[in-house]
């Protein structure tokens, strides 16, 4: 909603000092959401007069039609001369008044004003449209032609009202009385304390018997109808300027006087109406539902198929418009045109006003199923006073007669469905309940009073609600209007005291440190959504039979196509590596951890609990007994470059290692050392395949798999190349810690470095020949590591040779030789018993 500050003024007797600045900190502080204050005419100088058309010559030559015009400004420009202009407009002819800005001048924009050459002709100004002076929507799009009654030399800058401020307000759905100055200026005189001049109280005549002939067939549709008839009008009149002005100003276009009369009546007092030619409405005007099929064709030229929920506006022909929303194109206000043989003007000159009250629902529905929005429909589904209608339609009557010289027939036509008024009864001191502040039973009712409902009572309040406020339907509502007009600002504010905690839990602390680890390792948090389709177990190559296959469906998807929760963190990781890919980022390395979600061993739909009361601990532990089982996952997928190649090296390309990697560095933050093995599974390459297994009291658990992806799999997600992925399942990584992880003590003797290179079958793992190592070298050994893989001739065919470092410590003494010697000689006797290495060289 636009409120010109000129137009508001004239309702509210606000302080001359006050700007629209100021006035938007007054509505803001009510629960007015005022956006911003537009500042018409900023930075606008004159001189800019009224000027009268004296001569205009056509120049030839050029590409688009030029005209060099001279016209009289007076003594505007200093010597009572003629002003030579040249233009390229066409609306405007010899004789016509018009705006014209002259030298020295400045327009809206910094845009200066000066003589300069052009079309071969010296031109002193400029004669100025509508969007040259800032002056909004406008249906010439061309010069502006003033009335011909104007001065010349008349000051142009007052005549068109160019400089004020204009509030743009946001109307909340619940406030549609704000969809109009009259609802507006209320809250601006609540906000000053100071008196409103209500443009609604008119004086409205009685309804009679003589009044335009109407039938409501639907009196929940449309339970008030007001019509009044004007006869006699110039089809000439046109709108005078500051009609046009204050339409322009709330962001509505001039289209003719009798329908911008409506428009403004319409912004003034927050009723939609709508003029009907009279002479073109055959019979009685009816209100009813449509019939499935009939056919309107609306203002805006569109050919519509009604339903029959869609509330219509009837003549004897059938339907004349589509109530509250347009009206029909068959009974529209007609353009004044001239008879070339006769010079007779033809036009509308007679009209019936409708000025009715419609469901809001009902209007609402009709906007959206026809796509069809417009300012009537936006009123009256946010709620339209009812009371209104009769003023509104007299305010519409009055303008008509003064502006057009029409003449009001005496018949007025008013049909209202019996109504009492609403009342709600409230506790005096609910708002201070609500709000945690005493206001008093005196606060209260002052302040219900000011917004229009009339309160009764002492302790018990019984509060009858104005007619423009159809959004009060509850005490809580009566409250917000206290608690809104005393102030938000001056609630008190009490920050919460909650009881002291321990801080962070043992597996939180272990969710943040595996997140924080992970991202010091190079690899991007990625989170995705947790649903699926069960087509992507197809995808991953999962068996017919697999656990993962088994998935909780959701009642209500965000997407049919995607109605599962997950049970692997692996689609939405593959998903996203794809994405990223696409768009040109080829070195990735994500990560996410997040639940998972199987069915628990009792599947069920959980009961809706009650949200009138708390729930029972019956009610809460059967909800609880069919949620699905969640553990959380930690999932993480590499692709393309691990190490970047530059001055320092070729880099490297990410490979099935680097996942394991990314595994053991997860393990490590809850203080393990993952056991891993080859294994087959479903998303991963057969050879390429780890599985990883830690102990949880003293039993050998699975923890996940990581490895080089399937190629059928890279192929299905459109993956790149060699792919790589791991995960794990965080809530066994935790039982298998040993809860806070201890620092490691550092010891202050040397250590004792020993290598061995032992020579297995190939088909012997690695892992299984280090754990054999680990096991045989005892309590000394401090670390194990794999430095080189050989296999060829000097091994023998079918044979590999693996070299491992081994480091040897004690805490208490340097070691000799002997003793490390001695638990070198114990681990390789250990991996011989175990795998059958025997000594490289041996």
């Amino acid at each position: 909603m636009r409120v010109p500050l000129s137009w508001l003024r004239e309702y509210v007797d606000l302080p001359a000092t006050e700007t629209g600045r100021d006035v938007q900190a007054k509505l803001v502080d009510g629960g007015l959401e005022v956006e911003r204050v537009e500042q018409l005419g900023q930075g606008l100088k004159g001189p800019l007069v009224v000027g009268k058309v004296l001569t205009i010559e056509e120049l030839e030559g050029f590409k688009k039609p030029i005209r060099f015009c001279t016209v009289d400004v007076g003594q505007a420009n200093g010597t009572g001369e003629p002003q030579e202009i040249v233009c390229g407009a066409r609306n405007f002819a010899v004789g016509d008044k018009v705006v014209v800005v002259l030298p020295g001048a400045v327009l809206p924009g910094d845009f200066a004003i000066a003589a300069r050459k052009t079309y071969g002709r010296t031109s002193h100004g400029m004669i100025c449209s509508s969007d040259e002076l800032g002056m909004g929507p406008d249906t010439t799009g061309g010069i502006i032609v003033l009335p011909p009654e104007h001065e010349v030399g008349t000051d142009a800058i007052a005549l068109l009202e160019l400089v004020d401020e204009v509030l743009d307000i946001a109307v909340t759905a619940n406030r549609g009385d704000c969809l109009s100055m009259r609802g507006v200026a209320r809250e601006t005189a609540i906000a000053y304390s100071l008196p409103l001049r209500d443009p609604a109280l008119l004086d409205v005549p009685a309804p009679n018997s003589y009044g335009y002939p109407v039938k409501v067939a639907d009196p929940i549709g449309c339970d008030r109808f007001t019509a009044r008839t004007v006869t006699g009008l110039d089809p000439e009149a046109r709108s005078p300027i500051w009609l046009q002005r204050r339409l322009q100003k709330a962001g509505m276009r001039p289209i003719s006087l009798a329908v911008d009369i409506t428009n403004y009546v319409m912004i003034e007092l927050g009723q939609p109406l709508h003029a009907y030619d009279r002479t073109l409405v055959d019979g009685p005007i009816g209100v009813r539902r449509a019939e499935p099929g009939e056919l309107l064709t609306t203002l805006d030229g569109t050919k519509r198929k009604l339903d029959a929920a869609d509330l219509v506006i009837t003549d004897n022909r059938g339907p004349i418009g589509l109530a509250g929303v347009m009206g029909g194109a068959n009974t529209e206000i007609a353009d004044s045109v001239t008879d070339p043989e006769t010079g007779e003007v033809k036009g509308t000159t007679e009209v019936v006003i409708e000025a009715a009250h419609f469901d809001a629902v009902a209007i609402a529905r009709t906007a959206r199923r026809h796509k069809l929005t417009s300012e009537a429909s936006k009123r009256f589904e946010r709620g339209v006073d009812p009371q209104a209608a009769a003023a509104a339609a007299q305010r519409t009557v009055d303008l008509l007669v003064l502006l057009a010289g029409g003449t009001a027939e005496a018949g007025v036509t008013e049909i209202v469905s019996p109504s009492a008024p609403r009342t709600i009864s409230m506790r005096a001191d609910h708002p201070d309940r609500v709000a945690g502040i005493e206001y008093g039973r005196e606060t209260v009712v002052r302040r219900l009073q000011e917004v229009g409902c009339d309160a009764y009572g002492q302790d018990e309040l019984v509060v009858t609600v104005p007619s423009w406020r159809p959004d009060l339907t509850e005490p809580n509502d009566l409250a917000e209007e206290v608690i809104r007009l005393e102030g938000y600002a001056n609630l008190p504010s009490t920050l919460p005291k909650p009881p002291a905690g321990r801080g962070l839990t043992e597996r939180q602390r272990l969710h943040r440190r595996v997140g924080r680890a992970l991202a010091g390792a190079g690899f991007t948090e990625a989170p995705s959504y947790p649903f699926v389709a069960e087509s992507v177990f197809d995808q991953l190559g999962l068996d017919k039979d697999d656990a993962n296959r088994s998935v909780v469906k959701l009642v209500n998807p965000l997407s049919d196509e995607e109605p599962a929760l997950r049970t692997t963190l692996l689609p939405g990781l593959l998903a996203t590596l794809r994405r990223n890919d696409g768009r040109g980022n080829h070195d990735l390395a994500l990560f996410e951890t997040g639940l998972v979600f199987h069915p628990s061993a009792n599947p069920g739909v959980a009961a809706r609990l009650p949200v009138d009361r708390r729930p029972t601990d019956e009610e809460i532990a059967a909800l609880n007994a069919v949620l699905p089982v969640q553990p959380r996952h930690v999932g993480a997928v590499i692709a393309g470059a691990r190490e970047q190649a530059g001055w320092w090296g070729k880099g490297r390309p990410a490979d099935w290692a680097d996942a394991i990697e990314a595994a053991r560095t997860v393990a490590r933050e809850a203080g393990l050392e993952l056991a891993v093995e080859q294994g087959q599974y479903g998303p991963w390459h057969p050879g390429r395949c780890a599985e990883l297994y830690v102990f949880v009291e003293g039993v050998k658990t699975l923890a996940g798999y990581a490895g080089e992806l399937h190629p059928r799999v890279v192929k299905a997600f459109g993956l790149p190349a060699r792919s790589c992925a791991m995960e794990l399942d965080l809530d066994v990584i935790e039982r298998a810690g040993e809860g806070t992880v201890q620092a490691p003590s550092i010891s202050t003797f040397p250590v004792a470095t020993q290598d061995v290179a032992l020579v297995v079958d190939a088909g012997v793992p690695a892992a299984a020949v280090e754990n054999a190592l680990s096991a045989g070298a005892g309590e000394l050994l401090e670390s194990i590591r794999l430095f080189d893989v050989y296999s060829g001739e000097q091994v023998g065919e079918g044979k590999k040779s693996l070299a491992y470092a081994l480091r040897f410590r004690a805490a208490d003494r340097t070691l000799t030789v002997e003793e490390a010697t001695a638990a070198r000689d114990a681990a390789v006797a250990r991996a011989a018993e175990a795998t059958g290495a025997v000594l490289r060289g041996a």
